[in-house]
């Protein structure tokens, strides 16, 4: 377990749902990945994220799928890509990603509390 942490630390980190809207190969990555481009509603806007999910997801399978991600970290260059928001995901029994989302489908921007 990692230290711990007052509640206003986790306010800070601003994670929302949004829905992704195009999803790519990502053969430049040093892992395999997908770009993804998601739509976060129009507070935030669509952002783009590369995401080292290619295990269990395919391109056409992400579009249209609600994820939640970091949206205020700084935007992080991964090869020829600009990762802008953190995509979150959990390890499965033999460490690939599996994705974060919500149970029911919610309001897109939606932030977690």
């Amino acid at each position: 377990m990692a230290e711990t942490i007052a509640y206003g630390d986790f306010e800070r980190v601003d994670i929302r749902v949004g829905t992704v809207v195009d999803a790519q190969p990502f053969p430049e990555a040093r892992k395999p990945a997908y770009k993804l481009t998601i739509d976060f509603g129009p507070e935030i806007g669509v952002k783009k994220s590369s995401a080292q999910i290619t295990v269990h997801y395919k391109p056409d399978q992400l579009i249209g799928r609600q994820v939640c991600a970091v949206v205020n970290f700084p935007p992080r260059q991964i090869g020829p890509f600009i990762s802008e928001v953190l995509t979150l995901g959990m390890p499965d029994a033999d460490g690939a990603v599996v994705l974060v989302k919500p149970d029911l489908k919610v309001p897109t921007g939606g932030k977690l509390f």
